[in-house]
């Protein structure tokens, strides 16, 4: 134990769960952090240091912050938007890019103000964002946003998103939220220069994203692979979503979509990928040889249709999973423990056909086959809240090129953590395992979301004192956004 004095103590959980790289549990366990760093993670037995500021967490699970590993923040002004409810992937988007043209430095300060709001309230303590639409006109939305958080004190990983294919060219999005590859190359160019922090506790960092195959030209892909390497920050963009993207890619490259992404240069480990649900076999080898991350987003899969991700085969093969909430007005919800539950539930779903329907191609064993040991069990035939968890916290570190840094409860990692209260009706009964517990019971919001030794929620609120005002103001713009 340090004599010196940490800033804060969480002393008393039931249990700790680090994370870290040897996936220690602690019952009774505790957290200090000093100077925004976790400075000792300690055992029941161990005494703990005098501290500033002392949380009680008995009765609670205490784990890393969750890490959100895609999002499109400004969608929260179109949420569950009911004319483009229905359909597929593709005429989603169309039905709300014309809407999405109207969004400014307002509509992205604001949005992501309560979208990161919301967030911390369900234990999320860094989140990325996917900020792909720019209308002409619309201002700078990438600082607007980088305002939202830093008023909140949350870790974000911006993403300067981007279309250039328009419809006249033959892409989806019509042509006013869509710039030339220079402007969107100079434009990517000062916001790293301007926000990108490289240290191990940074709050900011920015990564360069063009949006997806069906929306940029091939010269952006390639040029903004080539920029990412010389300015050394990560790449993102959707690939492998939709049925619909094979063809796509097919008829306007000639290929499937891995095979272009490859080609363009993004076939490495600075690079992480949104919803990852149809790689082939073959291909899901390959994304594990690069080191590239996959940003699985169970809900938003859900409700757009698109299919199972194959989880347990990615994690397999090297893929560093995280966990993403997605968009606003698909997943409509922004909660990192809804995303592992759903990721859970969907995981033992996949796990399920897998071992009963080998006529799906998800099959390595016997038809009908189930597990007939605890043991089986126990050595992950079938995915588990402890899955789910990890790909929240290590995974999403992983994906945001941060392991060791967030994700984990270690020393030296950022001081970012959440209590969980595993308490009341719902958690009655529920005495052998808390982190278990902590998915299958519920629904749970976070007690307290603590970002570098800070709290952004304390007994489930938002510290910060503007959510209504802030609420308010977001209605309005969305109406506005929304209005015929």
């Amino acid at each position: 134990m340090s004599d010196t004095t940490a800033e804060l103590l969480v002393r008393g959980a039931d249990l700790v769960a680090t994370c870290d790289a040897q996936r220690r549990e602690i019952a009774g366990g505790w957290v200090a952090v000093s100077g925004g760093v976790v400075s000792a993670v300690g055992e029941a037995g161990d005494p703990p240091p005098a501290a500033q500021r002392t949380i009680d967490a008995s009765g609670c699970l205490v784990t890393p912050g969750l890490v959100n590993t895609h999002h499109h923040m400004y969608q929260n002004l179109t949420r569950a938007y009911a004319p483009a409810l229905g359909g597929g992937l593709f005429e989603w988007l169309t039905t709300l890019y014309p809407l999405w043209a109207r969004l400014d430095e307002q509509g992205a300060y604001l949005s992501a103000w309560v979208g990161l709001a919301e967030l911390a309230l369900g234990g999320c303590t860094t989140s990325t964002d996917h900020l792909y639409v720019h209308p002409h006109g619309g201002g700078d939305l990438i600082a607007a946003e980088i305002a939202a958080a830093t008023e909140l004190g949350m870790r974000f990983h911006p993403t300067r998103g981007s279309m250039s294919l328009g419809q006249s060219a033959g892409g989806l999005p019509p042509d006013e939220v869509c710039q030339p590859p220079d402007e969107i190359l100079a434009e990517s160019e000062r916001l790293v220069a301007t926000h990108h922090d490289r240290s191990p506790t940074a709050m900011v960092r920015i990564a360069l994203a063009p949006c997806s195959p069906f929306s940029v030209g091939t010269e952006l892909m390639t040029a903004t692979a080539e920029l990412a390497e010389r300015l050394d920050v990560r790449l993102h963009t959707h690939l492998a979503e939709d049925p619909g993207e094979d063809g796509f890619c097919i008829e306007m490259f000639g290929m499937r979509p891995v095979d272009y992404f490859e080609q363009c240069g993004w076939g490495s480990d600075r690079s992480w990928i949104a919803h990852g649900v149809q790689p082939n076999p073959a291909e899901i080898v390959r994304l594990g040889q690069w080191g590239t991350g996959v940003a699985h987003c169970p809900s938003s899969n859900l409700i757009l249709g698109v299919g199972l991700a194959p989880v347990r085969e990615l994690r397999a093969a090297g893929v560093r999973v995280g966990l993403g909430v997605d968009g606003s007005a698909s997943a409509d919800s922004a909660s990192m423990w809804t995303e592992a539950r759903n990721a859970l539930l969907v995981g033992r779903l996949r796990d399920g056909l897998r071992h009963s329907s080998p006529e799906r191609g998800l099959d390595s064993g016997r038809p009908g086959s189930q597990p007939e040991t605890a043991a089986e069990l126990s050595e992950g035939r079938y995915f588990t809240a402890r899955d789910a968890l990890e790909i929240a916290t290590r995974g999403g570190a992983g994906c945001l090129g941060r392991s060791g840094e967030i994700g984990e409860l270690s020393v030296g990692a950022c001081g970012d953590l959440v209590v969980w209260q595993l308490d009341g009706p719902a958690f009655a009964g529920a005495l052998s395992d808390p982190i278990e517990a902590w998915l299958r019971c519920g629904p749970l919001g976070a007690r307290d979301t603590i970002v570098a030794g800070r709290l952004v929620v304390s007994d489930g609120r938002l510290v910060h004192p503007a959510l209504d005002e802030r609420l308010a103001a977001h209605r309005r713009t969305a109406a506005a956004m929304q209005r015929a």
